[in-house]
């Protein structure tokens, strides 16, 4: 009895620690977010003189009205919005386009067109940065919406993951529709793409959060006031003494920010585990 009642007592105590170290890590990712809220909250001039004011009342909404007071804050917003949508939906026709071909199809040099693909993930945007700029100067794509969006479409990644994901997927179903007369097209779009959803979510989250806090070729490719997205736009409002004279402010921004991206992964977060877990695939 008392080895058997041991032998219950350990799954546990490995349980409880399991959730105790869970516990623990998740605190140590929210206490700097935390701590950027708390300070978002606070007078400028407070925190000048001491930081540990965060701890203690007042605490003000100025700083929120000072970035929404800002006269193309809302311009910027919207910017994000439209590249930042603009490039998912375009990842996601062509990724899962790419994916179903590389993954259902046969053609003359598939697999080395795949293995050109994948070699798209080891190449750095920092290392085609000037050549990009000199293509997009030359169309004179620089300062509109497909400019923002255009470079964002090369996703390496996406078409991996949804060739991937398409290769999961019993190929019984496109025979069963293929004996139904079905064509190749109605087969991606009826048949096989509506279980690639949570692969898709998944994808379109990464690609949205990647977009929406590209920093690098807005800089670059947006040089108008107005062509500014929110990340862009929020740093020009930073003066040389941001951060010890407008900490509260600086740190709104940073909440302003990066809510949007919040509420995104929060909304998909369901099929982001399905995608991970591969339950969509069954």
């Amino acid at each position: 009895m008392t080895g058997g009642n041991i032998g219950m007592v350990r799954p546990r105590i490995g349980d409880v620690l399991i959730v105790l170290l869970v516990v623990l890590a998740a605190l140590i990712m929210i206490l700097p977010i935390a701590w950027v809220i708390a300070l978002s909250f606070k007078l400028n001039q407070e925190l000048k003189l001491d930081t540990n004011a965060v701890f203690h009342a007042p605490y003000t909404l100025k700083n929120y009205l000072d970035v929404l007071g800002g006269s193309n804050v809302f311009r910027w917003f919207l910017n994000s919005v439209i590249v930042s949508l603009g490039m998912t939906v375009g990842v996601l026709i062509l990724s899962s386009l790419a994916g179903y071909g590389f993954a259902r199809l046969r053609f003359p040099g598939r697999d080395i067109l795949f293995v050109l693909v994948l070699f798209g993930l080891a190449v750095p945007e920092q290392a085609v940065i000037v050549a990009r700029h000199q293509i997009f100067s030359i169309l004179k794509l620089h300062n509109t919406y497909p400019g923002l969006i255009l470079p964002g479409l090369a996703a390496p990644f996406g078409v991996f993951l949804m060739t991937q994901y398409f290769r999961e997927i019993p190929k019984e179903l496109d025979e069963a529709a293929l004996l139904d007369n079905a064509s190749r097209f109605s087969i991606f779009w009826k048949v096989l793409l509506p279980q690639t959803i949570p692969a898709q979510a998944t994808l379109g989250v990464f690609t949205f959060l990647g977009a929406w806090n590209d920093y690098l070729w807005p800089l670059i490719s947006a040089t108008k006031k107005e062509m500014y997205t929110i990340t862009t736009g929020i740093a020009s409002m930073q003066t040389n003494f941001a951060q010890t004279e407008g900490l509260g402010f600086l740190m709104a921004q940073a909440v302003f920010a990066g809510l949007p991206t919040l509420l995104v992964y929060l909304f998909f977060q369901k099929y982001i585990v399905a995608a991970v877990s591969g339950r969509a695939a069954r």
